[in-house]
């Protein structure tokens, strides 16, 4: 692609025309109140939405190259692992050739290493049968200059094997508040060097994806008019539709962020459907209640037919690490039978009965990995909250369970977690915690998994 191709010539040259082309005549203007579009799909077809700034036929399931499957480290130390590049490619080919096209990554995925593996799977294929989507996550004080930021930048083309990303997001921003907002990309003219490559349609559609401090969404927001933002991407499900700031008070709800989004006609990006795969794992009262409203269907297809059934959602993001995980979304998504009125009341009466459930807010986003002594930061949370899920989490030593549930959580700790990464391994460094997008206090909540361990060890629970 030239470097001064403009986004109007892009969808020529892919050859997009009729309603597609009419909608890409907007070219880097969005009409007020613009909305995605719905494509209704025949049975076992992908459902897709229209992006109304560039016309991109987006399918509704977007893959989130945040989890790739990984493999032993042939003759590495034990447990050194490395991305499983043959399963990545198998998973792309069945996601293109099933009409997934949007592929999201982050230089800061996967160690480091999921663009590469997803630029080496998606570069088999034509370029113009795929949207990239990747961030600019400058999150390290070292990369926050305008030098340092460029060069990601540059880097994730060289990864992705591309001369242009269809969708690039300021990552993260919310983290840190405004003033990590002002340092990352606005006094250094990072931003500004992002809208100009946007004008010379290296970069064909500008977004940010958001976490935390609600003043600096609502500040880019506020600001549209100048950014012209062309999607957004926020954390949506059924739990944090309402109950996000009960879950952690750093979050926002996700009612709020999308109906702000769609009063100025943004499309929303959904990261975070089944919330880290909690909604994939719930308690069995909760599953039982789902599997008895749908038999056929799967306890994540809900999640995901939620996520889906808002009209402005561009696309839904599953980081399918197995083949079963995207054979079921598939199964989901083609086509996507948007949810009713009664099934959207019925899903929020689902949040609220699991709001009962104290589990820890991990997404398993692996943000605060690597640990400098070693421990699995999100196995031991995850642990935790699979056995207050499955009621394995003991409270007192004359609860008729209390010795299956012992038993339960004490095997299955020492099976998921390697005694030398355990949370007894934690000296309250806190490198992890600035790390994390959901706020939580991860030495504390370690220390106190380590604590309950040792009571249970010692049966004084």
């Amino acid at each position: 692609m030239s470097n001064n191709i403009d986004r109007r010539e892009f969808l020529k040259r892919l050859g997009i025309g009729g309603t597609l082309a009419g909608l890409a005549m907007t070219g880097c203007k969005k009409a007020e109140n613009t909305a995605t579009t719905f494509l209704e799909s025949k049975e076992g077809e992908m459902t897709y939405r229209i992006n109304p700034t560039t016309g991109d036929k987006v399918s509704i399931l977007g893959y989130g190259c945040m989890r790739w499957p990984t493999k032993p480290v042939e003759g590495g130390d034990e447990g050194e692992e490395e991305i499983d590049q043959e399963m990545v490619n198998r998973l792309v080919d069945t996601a293109l050739e099933h009409g997934v096209n949007y592929f999201d990554t982050s230089p800061a995925y996967c160690r480091g290493k999921s663009e590469g593996a997803t630029g080496i799977a998606l570069s088999r294929h034509p370029r113009e049968s795929y949207f990239i989507a990747t961030k600019l996550s400058n999150f390290a004080p070292q990369t926050f200059s305008r030098e340092a930021s460029i060069d990601m930048y540059h880097n994730s083309m060289k990864e992705l094997k591309t001369d242009y990303i269809d969708y690039l997001l300021l990552h993260g921003v919310g983290m840190g508040g405004m003033e990590n907002l002002q340092a990352r990309y606005l006094d250094n003219g990072v931003l500004d060097f992002l809208l100009h490559e946007r004008e010379e349609g290296r970069i064909r559609n500008l977004g940010f994806s958001y976490h935390g401090d609600i003043e600096v969404f609502d500040w880019l927001l506020e600001h549209n008019d100048k950014y012209k933002w062309d999607f957004v991407q926020i954390q949506l499900n059924y739990l944090d539709w309402q109950h996000s700031k009960e879950l952690n008070p750093r979050n926002t709800n996700a009612e709020y962020l999308y109906n702000e989004l769609q009063k100025r006609g943004i499309p929303a990006v959904i990261m975070e459907p089944l919330l880290g795969g909690r909604l994939a794992k719930v308690p069995d009262h909760i599953a039982n209640r789902l599997l008895q409203r749908e038999p056929e269907q799967s306890v994540a297809s809900w999640a995901f037919r939620y996520a889906g059934s808002y009209p402005d959602v561009l696309t839904v993001l599953s980081g399918m690490t197995y083949m079963e995980h995207l054979e079921d979304n598939l199964k989901t998504y083609s086509p996507l039978k948007a949810l009713t009125d009664d099934e959207f009341a019925f899903l929020h009466e689902t949040a609220d009965l699991m709001m009962q459930y104290p589990t820890i807010p991990c997404n398993d986003c692996k943000y605060c990995m690597p640990c400098p002594y070693g421990i699995d930061i999100p196995a031991n949370l995850l642990h935790y909250n699979k056995c207050v899920n499955e009621d394995n989490l003991p409270t007192s030593s004359q609860s008729p369970n209390y010795a299956k549930a012992r038993r339960a959580y004490l095997v299955g700790y020492d099976r998921s977690v390697p005694k030398l990464r355990q949370a007894s391994h934690c000296i309250g460094c806190g490198q992890c915690s600035p790390h994390c997008p959901q706020g939580i206090d991860i030495p504390g909540e370690l220390h106190r998994i380590d604590a309950y361990v040792e009571k249970l060890k010692q049966q004084t629970v």
